[in-house]
């Protein structure tokens, strides 16, 4: 049996790793490399955004009676990380390094004290209030972004 915080953290590390992945080919200005990464990156970014709106937030909420507390905080930054990787898509599309990575900066910071809260409080949280992780984590599988 896998917690759902040992799964989810993996999901932000895999990310991360992606992420770095694409910030290195742009600043080496290997555009076909940040391509491919960045198609890699939002993929594996939005997958696990979809886990957690369609599965994991929906779940937690029905266990718990929440419908105002940590999961929606979660989906208003979800909605930030969007807007920001979309305006990252259009640097990188136009080859704008500079921009692209003082966008990837702004990303970075939101991702990591997003990651903190999930990982520190909501998966935790999750983990006690919902008794069929293992079934949800499997669900959360199914999502393909």
């Amino acid at each position: 049996m896998s917690s759902i915080v040992d799964f989810m953290t993996q999901k932000h590390r895999d990310c991360d790793d992606a992420f770095a992945a694409t910030e290195e080919a742009v600043s080496l200005s290997e555009w076909q490399t940040a391509e491919q990464q960045w198609q890699h990156f939002s993929q594996a970014l939005e997958q696990h955004l979809q886990m957690e709106e369609l599965v994991l937030f929906p779940e937690f909420e029905r266990v718990t009676g929440d419908q105002n507390g940590p999961a929606s905080m979660m989906r208003m930054e979800h909605q930030q990380m969007r807007a920001v990787v979309h305006q990252m898509a259009s640097a990188l599309s136009e080859q704008q390094d500079e921009e692209f990575l003082g966008l990837s900066e702004t990303l970075m910071v939101l991702m990591q004290q997003h990651n903190m809260k999930e990982e520190q409080m909501l998966y935790p949280m999750a983990d006690q209030a919902i008794e069929s992780g293992d079934a949800i984590i499997d669900s959360m599988k199914q999502i393909h972004a």
